[in-house]
């Protein structure tokens, strides 16, 4: 079992799970998307270094704070990164950006080696200005199941393909909850009969399912969009508790 491991833990034979690992990667451009609809995923951030180059995705969960994979900053100083919300393109100065810096990052016990806990608060340096362009997600319940079957959708700014450029626009791909050979402390997508998928370049991005936010973009294995594996996303019912904590620790003054 892998260690620092919270129920329900993966029980994954060794030699899977060898495999599984040693061909993981982090995640996640968008493959064989479309445009969204500009501005109609209020809640999704992206994270930049203060050159102003986009290297991750995130999800407003409070006006104060940000949800994003762990592994996005991993050694990377905070006090370089800027949130940017409300954008639709990246590389122009839309009018409904707020560009935000960080105070403070929450991780929840994660392990880069066995891609445990991928998950993370930034708890921006002021609050975001709630709108029509930028808003909240919902969160599910904690512990609240997601059977197989379930449409979703992935989105973020990453490239098109491994050796595409970005893109110049958000991208959103409509995906399908998968079991198998998936992890209890993941949510897997896959995207039947096409290469079509997350990949390297955008982790932290959501997992949007009926409203709801259900999982960060986390790893991929062997590779992007190979229409053999499914994509794994942390799955965010498992801290919703901790989230919510975390949450309340700034008082009531900037509550959605």
């Amino acid at each position: 079992m892998p260690r620092n491991c919270r129920p329900p833990c993966p029980s994954l034979a060794p030699v899977l799970l060898a495999a599984l690992l040693g061909g993981a990667a982090q995640a996640a451009e968008i493959v064989g998307g479309r445009e969204a609809q500009p501005h109609s995923r209020p809640y999704m951030a992206s994270l930049q270094l203060a050159s102003g180059s986009h290297f991750c995705g995130g999800t407003l969960v409070h006006p104060r704070f940000v949800l994003t994979a762990a592994h996005c900053l991993n050694n990377v100083n905070p006090q370089r990164v800027r949130v940017v919300l409300g954008a639709h393109r990246l590389l122009t100065a839309e009018p409904t950006q707020q560009r935000v810096g960080v105070s403070r990052l929450l991780e929840n016990s994660y392990d880069p080696q066995e891609k445990l806990n991928d998950v993370l608060l930034l708890q921006l340096d002021q609050p975001a200005t709630l709108n029509t362009h930028v808003a909240v997600a919902q969160l599910p319940q904690q512990a609240q199941p997601l059977p197989h079957g379930t449409q979703c959708l992935a989105m973020g700014w990453g490239r098109l393909g491994t050796l595409e450029p970005p893109p110049q626009v958000l991208q959103e791909l409509n995906v399908t909850v998968v079991t198998f050979l998936c992890w209890p402390q993941n949510v897997c997508t896959y995207v039947p009969r096409r290469s079509a998928g997350i990949c390297s370049g955008d982790s932290g991005g959501p997992l949007i399912c009926d409203g709801i936010l259900q999982g960060m973009d986390s790893f991929v294995i062997r590779g992007c969009a190979t229409g053999q594996y499914p994509d794994f996303f942390a799955r965010v019912s498992l801290y919703v508790d901790w989230i919510n904590s975390v949450l309340s620790s700034v008082g009531g003054e900037d509550s959605p």
